[in-house]
C-alpha cells in the first residue's frame, strides 16, 4: 500500500464509496456492513490462520475499498467505513496523496494519510466525528529524526486514547501519539501531534498494512512481507501481544507469526500484478476480524474481504 504513494493516489471512501454504492445514505454515511448471507465463501476448504477460521469471503473494489476497513457503530447501525485508492479532492489540495487503513472509536473515524511532497516532513490523521454529521478535522504529525513517512495503518487503543500507527518496509518499532480529540493532548488540530512513544518489537517485521487491538494489551496486523522475516510465514496475519495496555510511553511488544492470510483467486499473479494484503478490522462487538487482499493480474480491480471468527476452529 505506502509504495504507490507515487502513482494512485489514495483515499477516504466517506464521499467516494458512499455515493457510488446504491445501497448506502447520503454523502456522510459510511457503507453499511454486508449481510451475513451476502456473498458467502464456500463452505468447504476455508482457509485457517492461526485461531482463526475464516467463515466467509466476498469482493469490492480496489479502486475504492482496497486500502482498509473499519466498523462504524454509529446512524443506528453497524456499517464498514472503508479506504481505496483515490484521495479526496480536499486532502489532494492540501498535498496528501494516500490513506491507510482506518480505525473507529469512541465515536470517531480515524483515517492515515502521508504527503505527496518530495521530501515530506510530515503525515496526517484526518478524524471524523460520528456524532456531528461525521465533520473531520486534520492533525498532522511533524516526523522526528529517524521516523518514515509511510502513515499505513491507524489502529486506536480499547481506552480510546491512544493511536498506534507504523511505517513501511522493515521496522521494529510500531509509533504511539495521542488520540486526536480524545485524548486532551490532541485536542486542537491547530498544533502539532506529537510522538510519545514506540510499540518496541522483540523481532522485525516488515511491510505491516494494518493493525487493530482485539484487548488492552494485544494487536493483530496485516502483513504484505513477501521474504517471511517472521519464521518464514510469507504475508503472514501478525499477534503482537504489549508488556502492558498503552499509556503513552514506549512499551515492549512480542510479535508471533500466526500463519500465512488466504490468496485465492481465478487468477494468477503475473510480474506486475500479485496478491496484496490490505487493511485490518476487528469488531469487538461480533468477534469478526476482516482483512483485505487485493486480487492478483488481471483480477486486480477486484479486493477480496475475507472473515474470521476465533471462536470457530476448535469447534
Amino acid at each position: 500500500m505506502p509504495r504507490r504513494t507515487a502513482t494512485l493516489a489514495a483515499i477516504g471512501t466517506l464521499a467516494v464509496a458512499a455515493a457510488l454504492t446504491p445501497s448506502a445514505p447520503a454523502l456522510a454515511a459510511p457503507v453499511p456492513a454486508p449481510k451475513p448471507a451476502a456473498r458467502a465463501a464456500r463452505s468447504a476448504a476455508l482457509p485457517v490462520v492461526g485461531p482463526w477460521k475464516a467463515t466467509r469471503s466476498y469482493l469490492v473494489s480496489s479502486v475504492f475499498q482496497n486500502q482498509g476497513l473499519a466498523t462504524v457503530r454509529a446512524l443506528g447501525g453497524s456499517h464498514l467505513w472503508y479506504t481505496g485508492n483515490v484521495v479526496a479532492p480536499d486532502a489532494q489540495l492540501k498535498g496528501w496523496n494516500h490513506v491507510g487503513d482506518p480505525d473507529f472509536s469512541h465515536g470517531y473515524v480515524v483515517e492515515p494519510y502521508q504527503s505527496g511532497a518530495a521530501n515530506p516532513t510530515s503525515k496526517m490523521f484526518r478524524v471524523y466525528d460520528a456524532a456531528h454529521g461525521f465533520r473531520s478535522s486534520d492533525f498532522v504529525h511533524r516526523l522526528v529524526p529517524g521516523e518514515a513517512m509511510n502513515n499505513s495503518f491507524a489502529a486506536v487503543s480499547p481506552d480510546g486514547r491512544w493511536l498506534v500507527s507504523g511505517e513501511w518496509e522493515t521496522q521494529r518499532r510500531l509509533l504511539i501519539t495521542p488520540m486526536p480529540r480524545v485524548n486532551r493532548a490532541a485536542a486542537d488540530p491547530a498544533r502539532d501531534l506529537p510522538l510519545t512513544g514506540r510499540v518496541v518489537l522483540d523481532r522485525a517485521v516488515r511491510d505491516v498494512q494494518g493493525c487493530d487491538f482485539t484487548t488492552a494489551t494485544r494487536l493483530l496486523c496485516s502483513s504484505d512481507d513477501a521474504e517471511g522475516i517472521v519464521d518464514g510465514v510469507v504475508r503472514p496475519l501478525l499477534q503482537i501481544d504489549l508488556a502492558h495496555a498503552p499509556d503513552g510511553r514506549d512499551v515492549a511488544g512480542r510479535v508471533t507469526a500466526l500463519g500465512p492470510l488466504p490468496t485465492e483467486s481465478a487468477c494468477k499473479p503475473d510480474a506486475q500484478h500479485r496478491f496484496e494484503t490490505e487493511g485490518i478490522d476487528y469488531d469487538a462487538a461480533t468477534g469478526v476480524l476482516r482483512v483485505e487482499v487485493v486480487q492478483p493480474g488481471l483480477c486486480i480491480p477486484l479486493t477480496t474481504v475475507w472473515e474470521f471468527d476465533g471462536r470457530t476452529v476448535d469447534g
